[in-house]
């Protein structure tokens, strides 16, 4: 079963897709199911986080074809799965091959943030402005939050997690070094020691600071597509053993699997809500 939001009638309907490919409408499976929940899947994954059976019975209902024959998935209007999440947490630098350049492993996950106004639906364009400069793909996998965690171990991390997704973290580089960058020199009275934990200094006359906001280069509109389906995390066995593969015209341009990433699923999950507070949906 895997769960997505497509557009009818320019509005947003969740659908449910079984294992033979077909799909129904949410509400539809919901009420043969005798489940009461609004129907789009942000109110279905709060609905879980008070009742864990609610995806056992539309799993059920569905298997025991209670249902018409439902809908093909070709050409479908898709919106992004959860259109409203509250944030959405990206990981920088979260590849083995990738922290090896880095002048020193901050040893924590370096976290960013993406507006949800930059969601994009699957086969959406993505707007590229060529003033911007280079605008590169990042094909990841996404937790879904099912439950709301704050301060968790990474025992209890996945236990919170609804379910995956496909996310293209589309990055400006451009953007990030034109208009989200700056420099900075500090007097030597100014220059704190944890200003440069991070990085190699050139000298003790050396107290250049650089910061990097990744507000545009990341969050710009339709710099964030997204599935178009979510796997309920009971359908995947370890998330740390998963492929990703990016495609154009039938090729791949890219690959990786999230064993090589720097931080686990369980330790990123549980290392961010230290700081935030992880409601369900995003």
């Amino acid at each position: 079963m895997k769960l997505a939001t497509i557009y009818c009638d320019e509005q947003p309907r969740a659908i449910v897709r079984g294992d033979k490919g077909r799909a129904w409408f949410l509400s539809d499976v919901c009420q043969a199911a005798g489940v009461v929940v609004q129907s789009d899947i942000l109110s279905l994954v709060q609905a879980c986080a008070a009742d864990r059976d609610i995806m056992t019975r539309l799993a059920a209902t569905m298997a025991r074809a209670e249902l018409d024959d439902g809908f093909a998935v070709d050409d479908l209007d898709w919106a992004p799965p959860l259109p409203n999440p509250s944030k959405i947490l990206g990981v920088a630098f979260n590849n083995k091959e990738l922290v090896k350049k880095a002048h020193r492993d901050s040893g924590v996950p370096n976290f960013f943030m993406k507006p949800p106004s930059c969601l994009q639906g699957h086969q959406k364009p993505i707007i590229v402005d060529p003033q911007w400069g280079a605008c590169i793909p990042e094909p990841e996998v996404c937790a879904v939050i099912g439950r709301r965690a704050k301060h968790i171990s990474e025992d209890q991390a996945l236990d919170h997690v609804f379910g995956y997704m496909i996310h293209n973290d589309v990055t400006s580089h451009g953007l990030k070094f034109q208009k989200d960058s700056v420099a900075v020199t500090y007097d030597k009275d100014l220059a704190r020691p944890e200003f440069y934990t991070w990085r190699n200094l050139h000298g003790d006359d050396d107290t250049d600071a650089y910061f990097v906001y990744h507000t545009r280069s990341k969050g710009t509109d339709t710099f964030g597509p997204m599935g178009p389906w979510i796997t309920p995390a009971d359908d995947v066995e370890n998330p740390n053993d998963l492929h990703v593969k990016g495609m154009l015209d039938e090729e791949v341009f890219t690959q990786d699997h999230t064993g090589n990433f720097r931080f686990t699923f369980e330790r990123i999950i549980a290392e961010a809500s230290a700081y935030f507070t992880l409601e369900p949906g995003i």
